[in-house]
This record gives C-alpha cells, structure tokens and sequence, in this order.
C-alpha cells in the first residue's frame, strides 16, 4: 500500500471457502486433525506476510512525502487520502477529470529482467497524459499493486517509479495498495495499476467540440514503444524471434533489446499544459492501445471531419521497423498496434500552430506538423509516402487505413468509429 490504505489489508487466500471431502476415514482425519493442533496455522504460513508489507510501507514512506502538493491533507496510513480542492482559488468552475491505466504486458518484461525502478513512470504516463486530452491539470495519484508476495525491496523500486512520474507532473501519489495474491500469481510476479485525478476550468475543456476544419495537427515525438503493444512485440522478439535481452535491439543498435523494451515513457503532459497556455489548442488524442486508429478519431467530432496524418513528417524508430521484419507484421497492424514514433497528437488553430511548437520545445518535447483536419466521413487517413521503403505509400482511399466498411471498438472499450477496411 503507498499511501492511505490499510496495508495489512488483503484478499482472503483463493483456498479458503472449500468444503472438505466427507467421504476421508474418520480416523485419517483424527490424525491429520492431531497433526494440523501441532502447528498452528498462520497468515504468513498461507502465503500472506503482514510484516512484509509494514516493512515495505516504510520503505516508500519517504518517496510518497517527496510528492506532496500543499493540498495534501492527514498522512500515509489514514483510511483515506484528503486532497484540498482549489484552496487558492485557480478556477471559476472547476471541474474534475479522472482516468485509470495499467503498464500492460510490460509487467512481463520487468519482471524478466528484475528492473522495477522505471515502469512507474509509465504508470503515471498512462494515466496523466490521458487527463491532458481534457486539458486538465493532475492533482494526484494513486496505484495499486498486487504480487504473488509481497517483496519489500520489489515494492520499494516499484513505488520509487510512480513517485518519479508524480514529481515530473506535479501530482500528489496520495494513496494506494499493495495486494498479496499467493495461489494467483507466484512469488515474483505483480501488476501495476494506476489512478490518477486532474482538474481543469469547465470553460477550457478541449475535445471533439473545439475540433475545426483545416486544424493542424501536431504529432509530439516518442522514441520507443512506451506501454503500447508488448504482448506482440514479446511474441515477435522474444517467442518468435528467440531474441537475447542482451543483445542488440536492432542490428548495429547502440542499445540493448533490454534497454529499449524498458524505455521509460515520456511524460507529455507538462509540455501539452505549456502548449495550451500559449496556443490555441483544440483537442489532444493520446496514441496508446489500439494506435492513430483507435485513438486519433476519437479528439474528433462524430460527423463531418476526419484527421489526415502525412507520414513522411516525422522519423519511425527503429525498434517497429525490426518488429515489422522479424515478424512480418502488416503495416496496417503496426500503425493499428504501435504508436510508430508519436506520443500524441494536438489538433490546433492554424494561426496559433508556431506558438505551440515554440511551446512544445521550449518544454523539451520534439514535434512537428503531421496533417491537418479535412471534410469528410468520421476517421481518420494516411497520406504521403509509407512508413519504410518496402511497404504502401500514397493517400488511403477506399480498402486503406481508414476506407468505408463499419466500426471497430479498441482495447479498453473505447468507441473509435473508425471505419474497417473491406476484407
């Protein structure tokens, strides 16, 4: 637990509950019921260790305090995290943004390699940066991790991660959870879940609403995989591939597949907020689960406009285009899958475009023009040449990215209504 919640407070072990077979010689059971009064049977024994999650709630102590707004009311261990809203009077009507996201199947690669000091900050990304589309502020955070056991110094590097992305953003990691689940996972292995709460005025709220013809869209640059994508980019390298964490990530790269499969996140919300202070900006898509696809459209108003995105506009990782290869992996499925080398997107007024890119830059985030918003069927298009030599390029009409034929529905339930392409 990081932060409000009893930490001593667990799910019941997945044993408990069984009714036992009545059909056990009496006199078996006697003895087994002898045996059993010998050794008293404790929590720890069944595979929850109270004094393991003490120690690991003091461990984090001090990265949780490292966060705290002035807002912060009370302290670690109350049943609840207080947070004073607005006590300086920022905003007219605020209005409170919340969002929650996990770290995915890059879990599996930390867990691997035993590096958990950095997919904290992804954890934070992932939720924060969703709160920006809305241009919100975060106010703070809370996470929640469950393990097979909980490990003191695994929870500490863990937490020191989320603390880290909290301090990048200026959010409080008010609470959180530390959950033992032996029998559902193993000693070892946990899963990283996240919440985050924002604010932002009713008056500056941006989305599909604000989104005009001839907007500019402003792709902001990601240099690696982030949070998106693992469980095919693990079966391509790792399954299919048979890849060594130690060797290089691509041929000739001057890093290693471990180093680039836990590259840490970069945390756009900072940069986004400055852009907003200095531009016109109309609406924010977030490029996680399910690519420019499932997520472009969606900052988007649901009739008369669609998002030309130029792929010619900006440099694609190497780390997709050895995904690609090694997997031979249709271009369409990696632009469907991965953010292929843009974080997010800012649809903007065009008189204010240079102001935002000034911005962005000045909050240390590379970007560029990507498109612009057009007339025409709800979704979304590529345009301009193909993401690498060997692959389609030129405008997606009827049968390409984004061609007439039905809807598809993302991970994580969010409606995209981008059209499918003919089978």
């Amino acid at each position: 637990m990081t932060g409000s919640v009893d930490p001593t407070r667990h799910p019941t072990d997945s044993t408990a509950g069984h009714t036992p077979d009545r059909s056990v010689d009496r006199s078996a059971a006697g003895a087994a019921g002898s045996a059993a009064a010998v050794t008293p049977a404790t929590y720890a024994g069944a595979g929850v260790d109270i004094d393991a999650g003490e120690r690991a709630v003091e461990l984090i102590k001090p990265m949780v305090a490292s966060t705290h707004r002035p807002e912060v009311l009370g302290g670690l261990g109350d049943f609840a995290g207080l947070f004073e809203l607005d006590p300086d009077h920022r905003y007219h009507q605020p209005v409170l943004v919340a969002g929650t996201d996990g770290v995915g199947t890059k879990a599996l690669v930390a867990q691997a390699l035993g590096r958990f000091d950095t997919i904290g900050i992804d954890l934070v990304a992932m939720c924060v940066d969703d709160l920006v589309c809305q241009g919100a502020e975060p106010l703070f955070f809370l996470d929640y991790i469950s393990s097979g056991s909980v490990e003191p110094a695994q929870m500490a590097e863990l937490v020191s991660g989320v603390a880290a992305g909290c301090r990048q953003v200026g959010a409080s990691l008010l609470g959180g959870e530390m959950a033992e689940h032996p029998g559902v996972m193993k000693p070892g292995e946990f899963d990283l879940v996240g919440f985050a709460v924002g604010v932002v005025e009713r008056a500056g709220i941006l989305g599909p609403a604000r989104v005009r013809h001839r907007d500019i869209l402003i792709g902001l640059v990601s240099p690696g995989l982030r949070c998106n994508g693992y469980t095919l980019a693990r079966h391509v390298l790792l399954e299919r591939g048979g890849r060594d964490f130690g060797a290089p990530a691509w041929p000739g790269a001057p890093v290693s597949l471990a180093d680039e499969l836990m590259r840490p996140s970069v945390l756009y919300t900072p940069a986004v907020r400055a852009a907003i202070e200095a531009a016109d900006v109309h609406a924010v898509a977030h490029i996680t689960g399910g690519g420019f696809e499932g997520n472009v459209p969606r900052a988007l108003p649901h009739e008369g406009l669609r998002a030309v995105i130029d792929r010619g506009t900006w440099a694609v990782p190497p780390i997709f285009g050895e995904i690609r290869r090694v997997g031979n992996v249709a271009d369409d499925e990696m632009a469907r899958v991965f953010n292929l080398g843009l974080g997010m997107v800012l649809m903007v007024d065009p008189a204010s475009a240079d102001d935002a890119l000034a911005a962005l830059d000045g909050a240390g985030v590379e970007a560029a023009v990507v498109g612009r918003v057009d007339e025409g069927p709800h979704g979304m298009e590529f345009a301009g040449p193909a993401f690498w030599p060997d692959g389609p390029g030129g405008s997606d009409g009827p049968g390409g990215t984004g061609g007439p034929g039905g809807t598809r529905e993302p991970p994580g339930g969010h409606r995209s209504d981008v059209p499918v392409p003919p089978a």
